[in-house]
């Protein structure tokens, strides 16, 4: 058996869209969807796009490893396109099985020699030949050691952050945790309860074909386990749902807005956690969103409007500058959604593990101490402030609150479980909220609830 054009056509797809995620450290779903629009490739071709595109960026670590050992110089110096195709090519032959051996290695000539002529065909035919004749091993190192060098490459996670890893959940749960984010991600839709209800919505989806069940953890939550492109499921465009993840359904359950409330959300875009505290509300009282990013309050505008909500106002402004007169003690609830380092994202963002470096982590934590002191003054005394993010380390979620708590005696941290649904409770360590791929099977997540007692 043969690859079609289109298969052949989809693996150099594949390969300049790792190429930009590589080089320009652009996001693999923003890029994958631009693709699928414009070449309007089939659903076989759409899937297997999508399954190059992550697999080889989950599993780039143990991938460059082997490719290391079959070239004669450092998979680093290659030409862009080209390490990115042998990538490709790689996770093909180590994880996909319905193409042979010599038919992706054929593929992958023919793309490195309309890329760069022939000497550049021979580089990569002899590159994957090699590899082909001298290994016969799994993706992953047959070591047996738990040194930090050989789980980086077993689990494909670079060693800086299995090192902090290691530290914060200690051996087996850092290994736990990056098994998981190998997973696929799954698709988590929060139902609209001002239209609808989680019964209605999946019962919805089952007379249109797509089989979906009731999340764990969030009441409002519907894992979709099959079907279309989000805005192509039944009740989208009727705003009967909004993508969120699980984990980042329950973020508003902390805040614990009532109606008639103002509430503050810091850092909103894409508005999941905004128009989920509206409804919460009832679209009674007041939301005001802000984000730095012009496109950022579009999204936040658009899912709003579709879901049929009034009471939420999208305004263009940086949390982590002073904040206009007008909102000094003006809110009963801020929420802190904090521009963080997306660790726990790894399942529906794998390049982000190698975008990110130590120095991020430092830089994110001061913007993160530097956003909660800003908003202090716009919160009225007795009032609850939340500080939430989407990643997994010590020094973006607990050391920030407790610097944050050692400076504004004013605040005291409040027990995550005396707000969480009856379901979530158990989310929790000490007294914030941690949500985790391994244990969760969510985004990891974290959050702390504090009260403004002065």
């Amino acid at each position: 058996m043969t690859a079609s054009n289109g298969e052949t056509s989809v693996r150099r797809l594949a390969s300049e869209i790792l190429l930009k995620v590589d080089i320009q450290k652009a996001y693999a779903d923003i890029l994958l969807d631009q693709r699928i629009r414009i070449q309007r490739l089939q659903e076989r071709d759409r899937a297997l796009l999508t399954e190059l595109v992550y697999g080889t960026l989950r599993w780039r670590g143990a991938i460059d490893a082997q490719l290391n050992r079959h070239l004669r110089r450092p998979l680093a110096e290659t030409d862009p396109f080209i390490r990115n195709l042998l990538r490709v090519t790689l996770y093909q032959l180590l994880f996909l099985d319905k193409i042979p051996d010599y038919a992706a290695v054929n593929e992958a000539v023919q793309l490195a020699k309309k890329h760069g002529g022939g000497k550049v065909a021979g580089f990569v035919n002899g590159a994957l030949r090699n590899f082909l004749r001298r290994n016969n091993e799994t993706a992953t190192p047959q070591a047996t050691d738990d040194s930090i060098a050989v789980l980086a490459v077993k689990y494909s996670h670079p060693e800086w952050l299995v090192k902090k890893w290691l530290e914060y959940f200690g051996l087996e749960g850092a290994k736990e945790l990056m098994r998981a984010n190998n997973e696929r991600s799954p698709l988590v839709l929060r139902v609209n309860t001002l239209k609808s209800d989680r019964r209605a919505l999946l019962d919805l989806l089952e007379r249109n074909g797509v089989t979906a069940v009731a999340t764990q953890w969030s009441p409002e939550g519907v894992w979709v386990q099959s079907g279309s492109a989000v805005d192509g499921l039944p009740g989208f465009h009727q705003g009967l749902f909004q993508v969120q993840g699980e984990a980042s359904q329950l973020v508003a359950y902390l805040l614990a807005s009532q109606p008639e409330e103002r509430v503050l959300d810091a850092c909103a875009a894409p508005g999941g956690k905004t128009t989920h505290i509206a409804e919460l509300m009832n679209d009674a009282g007041e939301v005001t969103a802000l984000d730095i990013s012009a496109r950022g309050i579009e999204k936040i505008r658009d899912n709003a409007a579709r879901l049929g909500l009034t009471s939420v106002r999208a305004l263009r402004s940086d949390a982590s500058r002073d904040f206009p007169g007008s909102f000094l003690g003006h809110f009963d609830r801020v929420l802190v959604d904090a521009p963080c380092s997306g660790l726990g994202t790894l399942r529906s963002h794998p390049e982000i593990k190698w975008h990110r470096n130590p120095s991020d982590i430092e830089r994110l934590g001061r913007l993160q101490e530097k956003i909660l002191d800003r908003v202090v003054p716009c919160l009225r005394p007795g009032g609850v402030l939340v500080y939430s993010t989407c990643t997994l380390t010590r020094d973006e979620n607990e050391q920030v609150v407790e610097s944050f708590l050692k400076a504004h005696r004013e605040f005291e941290l409040e027990n995550a479980a005396g707000y969480l649904p009856e379901q979530a409770k158990s989310m929790v360590q000490g007294s914030y909220f941690l949500a985790l791929p391994h244990r969760h099977n969510t985004d990891g997540f974290f959050a702390a609830r504090m009260r403004k007692v002065a």
